[in-house]
């Protein structure tokens, strides 16, 4: 399953910066609005240490973690909506993301400028989700013309459809965000197509200074009471240490230097937990002597699910699935082992795979 979250912001409050430490992507970062006009692509490798561990274990010829898509997008301004700034190329790219990173400033720094004059991350959020708010109703008034012919001429789940789609709409007319909508799932995956931008997870990223990074600041505390009741994910982050970070070569002198300031994990790291907290995903790997490879998949996700990530035949096909947890691999130290003391499971259909599930799959097609 391949992540991809869009990172957005208005102009100039380090998105760009962001991107370029945490991927392996480089994307052009200046001091003026629109700085990034295409959108750029870059790869962050998971972290996870387990992985480490197992080949060491193991001695594999290949070690393939799993990797999340980043796509830095183009600065967002008032009237976006309307195609003001670079507003309808920002929209289109957004609504290809599984999640939204939102980036905020919270530091102030008179020698970056801000494209509306003042440091402001509350009234920054609020424009931008004004702007996603206008297009989420644009489709959904256009999505309605449709449906509620179809519903007149008697099609019983086009009137479920136009039902819930209304509902949407009048609760967009109030300012609000489609995610803050409670619904039964059952009924929001009836308008999953129309891929409401407002109604996909995302993560308040507070870009902060140095100081900041550890407990936060003034401008922190605006946005915690602003998204308080949204159910979204908030991390702070500083894109300038990021940035050092991003310079030192090795992983003994990114340590030292974390250390140096205070820090247990990098933001990029903490980007990437947060990132699959908010989408329910988890880890399982595959395990052998040509490859330790991770894979990702949501929560609740069954073995021939997870067998499909690595290849549609595998789920087509499968008949069981032959599982031993993460700990017991390390505890034993090897596949026989853990067979030899009983600690390797027959899984069939209706497994619900584990994080740190370390699996091998039977299947005939």
């Amino acid at each position: 399953m391949a992540m991809q979250c869009g990172i957005v912001g208005l102009p100039n409050v380090g998105k760009s910066t962001l991107f370029n430490a945490v991927s392996s992507a480089k994307a052009q970062s200046a001091n003026f609005p629109f700085c990034t006009i295409e959108p750029n692509i870059g790869t962050i490798t998971v972290p996870d240490v387990r992985m480490n561990k197992l080949a060491a274990l193991v001695n594999p010829q290949n070690l393939v973690p799993t990797t999340i898509e980043i796509v830095d997008i183009a600065g967002l301004v008032k009237g976006a909506s309307k195609g003001d700034g670079l507003g309808n190329q920002f929209l289109g790219n957004i609504r290809n993301t599984h999640a939204i990173l939102h980036v905020l400033r919270c530091f102030d720094d008179d020698n970056i400028i801000h494209v509306d004059g003042s440091v402001n991350p509350v009234r920054d959020k609020e424009i931008i989700d004004t702007e996603l708010q206008l297009k989420d109703l644009e489709s959904i008034e256009k999505s309605i013309s449709k449906i509620h012919k179809q519903a007149k001429s008697g099609d019983k789940d086009a009137a479920k459809v136009l039902e819930i789609a209304e509902a949407f709409q009048a609760y967009l007319l109030t300012g609000k965000n489609a995610r803050t909508l409670e619904m039964e799932p059952e009924k929001r995956l009836l308008i999953k197509d129309l891929n409401l931008l407002t109604d996909k997870p995302v993560l308040y990223v507070c870009n902060v200074d140095i100081d900041s990074v550890n407990q936060g600041n003034r401008h922190v505390e605006k946005v915690k009471k602003s998204i308080a009741g949204e159910n979204a994910g908030l991390i702070l982050i500083s894109a300038a240490i990021e940035a050092e970070i991003a310079e030192l070569d090795s992983f003994e002198d990114r340590q030292l230097f974390l250390s140096e300031m205070g820090l247990e994990q990098s933001g990029v790291e903490k980007l990437i937990h947060a990132a699959y907290k908010l989408l329910h995903y988890f880890t399982y790997f595959t395990v052998g002597v040509k490859e330790v490879r991770a894979w990702t998949i949501t929560e609740g996700t069954k073995a021939p699910g997870a067998a499909g990530e690595i290849h549609s035949d595998f789920e087509k096909g499968f008949i069981r699935a032959e599982v031993i947890s993460y700990d017991d691999f390390i505890h034993y130290g090897s596949e026989a082992a853990c067979r030899d003391v009983g600690k390797l499971r027959v899984e069939g259909k209706e497994y619900t795979v584990k994080d740190g599930d370390c699996m091998h799959f039977r299947f005939n097609v």
